[in-house]
């Protein structure tokens, strides 16, 4: 009787600590990502995952799919609204279908400088974008950096908004995006980066313009021989998860997960912002010819009619009053 007390308790005990270390396993969370692994898009998620171990004790952590590896910017963010997919990084032009307010980020030369751009973000109308998301299945977790947009392309040096008319370019799918180079005389044509190497390689498109890093994380140099640093407008990251998911995680996981992501976010902007010289030495070195002073003023001047545009058609008057009023803030 005694050694059959004896193995029941040892068996209860053995289950007890089972279904102990059951309950403090990691939940590993999916992040999806259109950038390649060397991105500092990528990057940054792996100081993610690790400020988020970190503040959680290991109950949960991130798997990280990059390279499209879960879908273009489209299935990602329709993964995280249904639950397949836990989180998703992605271009703020992306969700401006459900909430088109957040075009206003797009519209050439709305922000001053970067820390104009940072200003907003970090602040009110950042934080009332990200709050928008809520109506659709996601949290808006933090922003994080893309950085300035700059034109490439395969048929000549571009100094004037002159040099842009007739160059077929893709663009994102922002309205504000694509208002602008039909302003400025081009074809625009918007398309998932994951078809976008193919695209200028097959001569689909004469043009692209993007942030820096990714110019030179996914390799856009290889199929494009011209370069001009015209800085047109502040791209924004979101980071988003289900809303569902999140709401269901304990207050002290959540309060993590945001602080998480918006540290990740700092250390993204630090990586980008100190890496731009070396990338535009990079490209040279690859053979790129690079137009470093294009003057802005011309090229504000030919897209300012985008402004009264997209005010007339999604609003945002005040929001716009609010950016504005950052401009000069310290």
């Amino acid at each position: 009787m005694k050694l059959k007390n004896s193995l029941f308790t040892s068996l209860l005990v053995i289950g007890l600590v089972a279904g102990t270390v059951g309950t403090v396993s990691a939940d590993t969370l999916r992040f999806a990502s259109e950038s390649p692994r060397t991105d500092t898009q990528s990057i940054a998620g792996q100081r993610f995952n690790e400020l988020l171990k970190a503040k959680t004790n290991g109950a949960l952590d991130i798997k990280i799919f990059a390279d499209s590896s879960l879908g273009a910017f489209q299935a990602a963010i329709a993964g995280v609204r249904g639950g397949t997919i836990d989180m998703a990084v992605s271009g703020s032009a992306n969700f401006g279908g459900m909430v088109p307010l957040l075009g206003i980020f797009d519209i050439p030369f709305m922000f001053k400088d970067t820390a104009h751009a940072y200003r907003v973000l970090d602040g009110k109308v950042g934080q009332d974008m990200l709050d928008k998301l809520g109506e659709f299945g996601m949290k808006g977790l933090a922003f994080w950096d893309n950085g300035w947009r700059e034109m490439t392309n395969n048929l000549r040096p571009i100094n004037t908004p002159a040099d842009v008319k007739g160059i077929k370019i893709r663009t994102t799918g922002s309205p504000a995006h694509i208002e602008a180079f039909k302003l400025l005389g081009a074809n625009p044509l918007p398309m998932p980066l994951a078809e976008l190497y193919t695209a200028l390689e097959m001569k689909t498109v004469d043009a692209q313009e993007h942030p820096l890093g990714v110019l030179w994380s996914a390799k856009l140099y290889e199929v494009q021989k011209h370069l001009s640093l015209t800085n047109h407008a502040y791209s924004a990251l979101i980071v988003v998860m289900n809303k569902a998911k999140f709401d269901a995680l304990p207050p002290a996981q959540q309060k993590a997960l945001v602080e998480a992501a918006r540290e990740a976010g700092q250390y993204q902007r630090k990586l980008n912002n100190e890496g731009m010289a070396k990338i535009v030495a990079d490209l040279k070195k690859a053979g790129m010819q690079v137009v470093e002073n294009v003057d802005g003023g011309p090229f504000l001047e030919a897209t300012k009619p985008g402004r009264e545009t997209f005010i007339a058609k999604f609003g945002g008057t005040d929001v716009i009053k609010a950016i504005d009023a950052a401009r000069d803030a310290k």
